[in-house]
């Protein structure tokens, strides 16, 4: 897919057309979750699972899929991994282990630890998410199929921008990021800085991105 830039709108036109369309898209990701549950429908068997899935909600799928990755596991590993909270999850898997999707079991040496495991039934339903991930995922790369691989760089960085973004604080932390540039670059001899661009300018979309991780991995991430 490519687009034509001659005769573009104004930058600003362009910002406000994206701020509009995020409703949008909010909306269409939650009409997706009701496509979801039609999908399992239809492709289940079980009267037990059809009736689960009619009173179901998407979060307690999801905690069933966490459960089914990594069983035995318990509440802490199950929020941290896939971000439901605490609260959340232990509301959720009480009304598992009520309906008998989930069981609980201790261990030998810690009897205050809770590890949650799938039951039969549950793991008949944790099978089906699957399946329905994998119909989706085949779904999403036809999606992506009609983009270059330019436009899907920078569709990475666009998310990647947007998961670090604060939109209450954008302007602050633009003026910061920019200020501690400034004071980095200061004392640095024009002569490497050039070396340095030139170097880049060298470089193809795709292997200026993987200069980007690299630097970021080496420079920017702390371990500790």
């Amino acid at each position: 897919m490519t687009h034509s830039f001659e005769n573009l709108p104004n930058k600003d036109i362009l910002i406000k057309k994206l701020i509009e369309m995020i409703p949008q898209l909010q909306k269409r990701f939650q009409s997706e979750d009701d496509e979801e549950k039609e999908w399992l429908l239809q492709n289940c068997s079980n009267p037990l699972i059809i009736d689960f899935l009619q009173d179901s909600t998407v979060m307690m799928l999801h905690v069933i899929d966490a459960i089914g990755q990594l069983e035995p596991v318990n509440g802490t590993t199950i929020s941290k991994h896939f971000g439901i909270p605490k609260g959340s999850v232990s509301k959720i898997t009480r009304k598992l282990v009520q309906q008998q999707i989930i069981r609980t079991e201790f261990l030998p040496d810690n009897k205050k630890e809770v590890l949650f495991l799938t039951t039969p039934l549950g793991k008949e339903i944790f099978v089906l998410h699957q399946a329905l991930h994998h119909q989706m995922n085949k779904g999403i790369n036809r999606f992506l199929q009609r983009y270059n691989a330019d436009e899907l760089l920078f569709l990475i960085q666009a998310f990647e921008d947007t998961l670090e973004a604060s939109w209450v604080h954008s302007e602050s932390v633009a003026e910061e990021e920019l200020l501690n540039a400034g004071e980095s670059l200061e004392g640095m001899d024009n002569d490497e800085m050039s070396q340095i661009v030139d170097m880049l300018n060298q470089l193809d979309t795709r292997n200026l991105k993987k200069a980007k991780v690299i630097l970021q991995d080496v420079f920017f991430t702390s371990f500790e």
